[in-house]
């Protein structure tokens, strides 16, 4: 899909939506200054264009118990082989993108470049969940040959909102 126009007025609801998803379309039209018509109009095209992809409620995972957080660096097998054949076309790519989607500990995973495939981001409760995850899960998976693993000592930055330019 091609990307939309987005104007001024446009950047400001995206902005104020970023910062509270729940306001009501009259509130954020008073505050853009335009009535509530042609301000839920601009927002449902932006929703309609896939500007915006949803709305949600932001958890903190410290206070459900989820208090480390682990960035890992994984890097598949180059080759097919048995486990390929097996399975028709796909590839270790292929089966390694379909397993992370059913690791509920995954809550980000990138194809990257460099000497890595993938990076996750892995938020658990603790080191035996984390050893748990990377023992019965990932290293267990016949497509990855290596990871790699940093800590998250202190958050100090977190945000979901885009730099709207």
């Amino acid at each position: 899909m091609a990307n939309i126009e987005i104007d001024a007025i446009d950047r400001r609801i995206l902005a104020i939506l970023q910062e509270n998803g729940r306001l009501s379309n009259q509130e954020i039209a008073e505050r853009i200054n335009l009535s509530p018509s042609p301000c839920l109009r601009r927002i449902r095209r932006l929703e309609e264009s896939g500007v915006i992809r949803g709305y949600v409620a932001l958890l903190d995972a410290q206070k459900l118990g989820l208090d480390l957080l682990a960035y890992v660096n994984v890097r598949l097998e180059k080759r097919s082989g048995p486990a390929l054949s097996a399975r028709g076309d796909a590839t270790h790519a292929d089966l390694f993108r379909a397993a992370v989607q059913t690791w509920p500990e995954v809550v980000a995973c990138h194809a990257m470049t460099g000497d890595m495939d993938y990076l996750l981001r892995v938020q658990v409760e603790d080191m035996a969940h984390f050893s748990r995850f990377v023992q019965d899960q990932l290293l267990h998976h016949p497509s990855v040959i290596d990871v790699k693993t940093s800590f998250s000592l202190e958050k100090f930055k977190e945000t979901t909102a885009l730099p709207i330019l």
